[in-house]
């Protein structure tokens, strides 16, 4: 069969194939993702479909999983094997597959970015994203289940990204000084 005429039920196979090309098929069933063999983290149907830029008419009855490993192209693998889901597919970009682009969105509900945070922390000192985000849960504001492309919260990537950013900027500040101190005890000696 065609991959184009793979858009109808065919009785001899347990899943419907959209005829799209990201979407593809895998025998090999289970909880692990089909392509890097990491375990997926089951993620509801909800968030795939507020995630998808396709026809939600290529979900399926079946359960979903999420890839979060950064160097595998699959984000989204159903349970029995036969579909998965590329970024490509998606109307964001998916921060477990880019946890280092300043672009891409660590908090999807508040639309907070790494490139956000650096800028805080470099102008500040400090970050004030995980205490916004806190006061805009207490305000009944967050959809991280729906939103966040691994269907829950995004307060644990959140700190974990102003931690290691923190650490980013202190230690490049304390290359930096000891650059400076290096190159003014050289001016010294040349005096």
């Amino acid at each position: 069969m065609a991959s184009s005429d793979r858009s109808t039920l065919d009785a001899t196979t347990c899943c419907i194939v959209p005829s799209i090309a990201n979407v593809s098929t895998n025998q090999s069933a289970g909880v692990t993702c089909p392509r890097c063999g990491v375990r997926g983290k089951r993620v509801d149907t909800q968030t795939i479909k507020a995630m998808l830029a396709l026809s939600l008419a290529v979900i399926r009855p079946v359960e979903y999983r999420f890839c979060r490993t950064v160097q595998c192209p699959i984000v989204y693998f159903s349970n029995d094997g036969c579909q998965t889901v590329t970024e490509r597919d998606l109307r964001e970009r998916v921060y477990q597959k880019h946890p280092d682009d300043d672009a891409v969105f660590v908090c999807y509900c508040f639309r907070h970015t790494l490139g956000a945070i650096r800028a805080e922390l470099r102008v500040s000192g400090v970050s004030t994203t995980v205490e916004c985000i806190n006061a805009s849960i207490v305000a009944g504001q967050c959809a991280c289940a729906i939103r966040n492309p691994q269907g829950n919260c995004c307060l644990g990537n959140v700190a974990a990204a102003v931690k290691r950013l923190a650490e980013e900027m202190k230690q490049a500040q304390v290359e930096m000084e000891s650059l400076t101190i290096g190159q003014e005890e050289r001016d010294d000696q040349s005096t």
